[in-house]
């Protein structure tokens, strides 16, 4: 019954048709059921409307009233540039409203007819307006409706379509289809979380009673979404552990020597990290960790030991990485701490710009065994890449790949351990909550050998002071990393770029110095002599874009400054101030910005306090929330379509990972006949999913 009436194209239902189904399809809207999970991303009060005379300048407001007069004019400015105005009253007063570039509104709006608008309230040459409110006519007896008198759910629509007429469709297909859409959540969790059942729930996010049935119906919508991601990852964890691997031998000389050998004292931490992968490679179930660790915290130290545990056992190792700069840096590192050991493994190196009979020679060496750890980029992924005995799959910053990239290396092996890095530290409790598949590991301490950095947050007026302190560091024999967000000047964003920049300096402002130039539209080889030239300091100022952001070392670099630091992320800012304090001299992070918004000055003012990531990662989370924080296409939280509340979010996360473990470890593969709605839910959601969790 579902099959046929919730999964049936809305192009059959009444109103849409042939020629708007290319319209919802471009919004996600292709079949019954989408459109009950569209939902609103905002809702207007319009049980009460403001009279005139009551509105307050500089907040968004919703009155009705009606049209008085209305007129269209050409802009002396802006050629073909049309404005279009319209005079509305109510009996206390009276409010224009501008429309720029829509002509079309003229025939639109009727002298004497009622308006509902909804904007922001400004004041200008002594009179009330509102630029480009949000408008609805109101229709002769409409006023008991669903536009009306209530809480109205306002909908992210394309132009080619209306609230109003979006509002009717979806009432239409909850009044017709909802008796067909059966509960899928168990009754005993729905009691136990005081939740709605999906009827009530679906009806109260569109077409709320009032604000208490909203916020309930939201709940019940949050909490079975993350129960179902959730679900997913309990189920795939069981079936990972049920899957034979490798028992390696993780105790040997060659990673007694490396340690032995190195040029720095392990950190506790590092120590107990170790330990946990020592228990893991001995396991009869392939590793599934994630080692989470501050930028210079000491992962890639940790990942070289664990690749030994499997080197001394005869298996061989991929080390896959996002970019070739940060390849070429693994690849010197390891190779130079491998040559002070007894017996050497050999180190290769893949990337997509080695010459072809490199490539070939390297994918030779790969098949027959002779490397034994091979360093690379996407290149490690292509087909004719074949291993001869793969025993562990080092990913370092997975997020950099997509889900599908990332499943690729593993099948190049027979169920190797894998080993994931990250240097964007996680609060312990989303992270173990979003990768319940997976151990986790943390490196909070840092090396004795680096320096905290120093940031600061500078505005405009102070430039002239930046350039005489980079001046006075390069003269002291240290360098410096000039960020910008874009590569090139944009007219439409008042944004400095690199290229612009880069010529400023090198032509005016730091002519003196050894200025270059790094940016992603760069070919890969030409990317790795510019870092190459500021390793060897024959480039003392490095303008650049967020390239940097990923894994580049440069002891000698003390100096970040970040131009137009609101433009970034908070995550992304400290990861690129993770590229200095990396020797023993003193480093700086400066931010230069003058942000308009209260976000972005709470994220410069907490770069500014916390040096440490994890201080940093909550605060993102508060901001941001969950979704944005993660990026959702690489979390398989595109699938949370719920709006986004951050903090109540977060502990609807914990109830439903509690509520999916208890049920799982009651019933590990949704066999029960009561939990099979469930099952079919859970693969609804996640196609794909049944080859890897509910066969064998």
């Amino acid at each position: 019954m579902k099959e046929k009436y919730l999964s049936s194209s809305i192009q059959y239902i009444k109103g849409v048709g042939p020629k708007r189904i290319s319209i919802f399809n471009k919004i996600g809207i292709k079949k019954v059921e989408d459109l009950l999970y569209y939902f609103p991303f905002r809702y207007e009060d319009r049980s009460n409307f403001c009279s005139i005379s009551e509105l307050k300048e500089g907040q968004y407001q919703t009155i009705k009233a009606t049209i008085m007069a209305k007129g269209k004019r050409l802009s002396w400015r802006r050629k073909n540039f049309s404005i279009f105005e319209l005079a509305v009253g109510d009996s206390t007063g009276k409010l224009f409203c501008i429309w720029f570039n829509q002509p079309y509104l003229v025939d639109y709006f009727k002298i004497g007819a009622t308006v509902i608008l909804y904007g922001k309230v400004e004041r200008y040459q002594n009179r009330l307006q509102m630029v480009s409110p949000e408008f609805e006519l109101v229709e002769e007896n409409d006023f008991n409706s669903i536009n009306m008198g209530r809480l109205v759910p306002v909908y992210r629509i394309p132009q080619e379509i209306t609230q109003r007429y979006l509002r009717q469709l979806i009432k239409y297909i909850l009044d017709k289809y909802l008796i067909y859409i059966k509960d899928f959540l168990p009754y005993d969790i729905r009691v136990r979380n005081d939740l709605f059942n999906i009827a009530k729930a679906l009806i109260n996010i569109h077409f709320p009673k009032d604000q208490e049935s909203q916020k309930r119906a939201w709940k019940r919508l949050c909490f079975e979404e993350f129960f179902i991601f959730q679900l997913a990852l309990m189920v795939r964890k069981l079936k990972k552990k049920q899957q034979r691997g490798i028992i390696h031998k993780v105790e040997g000389n060659l990673v007694d020597n490396f340690i032995k050998n190195l040029a720095f004292e392990l950190t506790e931490d590092q120590k107990k990290v170790i330990q946990e992968i020592k228990e893991d490679l001995l396991k009869p179930y392939p590793m599934y960790r994630l080692l989470q660790g501050d930028v210079g915290s000491g992962k890639t130290v940790v990942a070289t030991i664990a690749s030994l545990m499997a080197i001394q056992g005869g298996y061989q190792v991929a080390f896959l990485v996002p970019t070739e700069i940060l390849a070429t840096q693994h690849y010197n590192v390891i190779k130079e701490q491998f040559s002070s050991l007894e017996y050497s493994p050999k180190v290769g190196i893949l990337t997509s710009s080695l010459k072809k009979k490199d490539k070939l020679k390297i994918s030779k060496e790969i098949k027959e065994g002779t490397i034994k750890l091979i360093i690379g980029t996407h290149a490690l992924l292509e087909e004719d890449i074949e291993f001869k005995n793969l025993g562990l799959v080092i990913i370092d910053e997975q997020h950099k790949f997509g889900v599908s990239q990332r499943a690729i290396l593993p099948k190049k092996g027979n169920n190797p351990d894998i080993l994931i890095l990250t240097a964007t530290p996680i609060p312990r409790t989303l992270a173990i909550t979003l990768y319940g598949d997976l151990d986790i590991s943390i490196i909070r301490q840092l090396p004795w050998k680096n320096r905290s950095v120093s940031t600061l947050w500078i505005t405009e007026e102070k430039r002239n002071w930046l350039y005489e302190f980079i001046k006075e560091k390069i003269l002291q024999g240290e360098q410096v990393y000039i960020v910008y967000p874009i590569i090139e000047e944009n007219f439409n964003l008042e944004l400095l770029s690199v290229e612009k920049m880069y010529k400023e300096f090198k032509q005016n402002t730091f002519r003196e110095f050894k200025v270059g130039m790094l940016h992603g539209r760069m070919r890969k080889s030409y990317q790795e002599k510019i870092m190459q030239e500021f390793r060897e300091k024959k480039i003392q100022i490095l303008i650049a874009t967020t390239v940097l952001e990923v894994g580049i070392d440069v002891s000698n670099a003390t100096v970040m400054v970040i131009e137009h630091a609101e433009r970034f992320g908070l995550s992304q800012l400290h990861q690129l101030r993770g590229r200095i304090g990396r020797g023993c001299k003193e480093s700086f992070c400066i931010l230069i910005s003058d942000p308009a918004n209260f976000e972005a000055k709470e994220r410069l003012e907490a770069m500014v306090k916390y040096n440490d990531g994890f201080q940093i990662a909550e605060i993102d989370l508060k901001i941001r929330g969950p979704g944005e924080f993660f990026g959702k296409r690489q979390h398989g939280l595109s699938e949370l379509r719920i709006i986004n509340q951050p903090l109540t979010q977060l502990e609807l996360l914990k109830q439903a990972r509690k509520e999916a473990i208890s049920l799982i470890q009651k019933d590990p593969f949704l066999k029960l006949p009561e939990h099979q709605l469930l099952k079919s839910k859970l693969l609804e959601r996640f196609p794909g999913y049944e080859r890897l969790i509910f066969t064998g």
